[in-house]
């Protein structure tokens, strides 16, 4: 492990960083999450760049981008604060079937990336429970998302393409489902422009749980959210290549 230190500020406007001693994390290292000291982040994973880190300690989601305001709100948990999506339908219509919650960060596109978010399920066990993460987002109708389901069907627990039509899987691999419960856990996306490359992990950062391959969409931006169920969401990270 090599050491870095952290400037004092990210010059995207974005996030400031405090003066930290950290390690860089390696492609199968686990998340930092709550191991590290407050202020401190890993400033590469694979080879990508830190662009940002959210934890929500601001107290505020100025950097999101909401479907509908009314159904976010930062929250405290403890000496902690998350960001909660608490409308399990929120006041959105998709242009195509496809999630009705969604937050997306502002002014960030990346082409090749590594996404790290910390969540949690705040809805009632039942078989389609889930939360997702998107990605390679264009417009309303035009992104990718992975549907972490309880149990898999055509439409949980999949890797999906938003291509100005309804939703369709283009996972070449997934799992019987996601065994949600109501604890925190740990999800990643990996993308990799130049294969096509989608994989996602979760809490075992050895082995992904779900792949694809897929280049209609080289480059977008990231957000968080669900089909129709509600959610925490809490030290996002995100690495990569920034488009302009």
């Amino acid at each position: 492990m090599l050491r870095f230190l952290v400037s004092a500020s990210l010059l995207t406007g974005l996030m400031l960083f405090s003066f930290a001693e950290i390690q860089s994390l390696g492609a199968q290292d686990p998340a930092p999450l709550k191991t590290l000291k407050k202020g401190e982040v890993p400033q590469k994973m694979q080879g990508l760049p830190l662009l940002f880190h959210e934890n929500f300690e601001s107290g505020n989601s100025k950097h999101w981008e909401p479907t509908d305001d009314k159904a976010w709100k930062v929250i405290h948990q403890g000496d902690n604060h998350a960001f909660s999506l608490i409308k399990k339908k929120s006041n959105y219509k998709p242009p195509v079937r496809s999630p009705y919650n969604r937050a997306l960060l502002k002014n960030i596109s990346v082409s090749d990336f590594l996404l790290d978010v910390k969540l949690q399920s705040t809805i009632p066990d039942y078989g389609h429970r889930s939360l997702c993460l998107f990605f390679g987002y264009q417009d309303n109708a035009h992104f990718y998302y992975v549907h972490f389901g309880k149990k898999m069907d055509d439409h949980a627990n999949q890797i999906f393409i938003v291509n100005g039509k309804p939703r369709t899987k283009i996972s070449t691999k997934t799992t019987a489902g996601t065994n949600w419960d109501d604890e925190w856990h740990h999800a990643r996306v990996v993308r990799d422009t130049k294969s096509g490359s989608i994989k996602i992990y979760f809490d075992d950062m050895q082995e992904p749980v779900m792949t694809a391959n897929d280049k209609t969409f080289l480059s977008g931006r990231v957000g968080i959210g669900s089909f129709d169920d509600t959610g925490n969401f809490d030290e996002i990270l995100l690495f990569g290549k920034k488009v302009e």
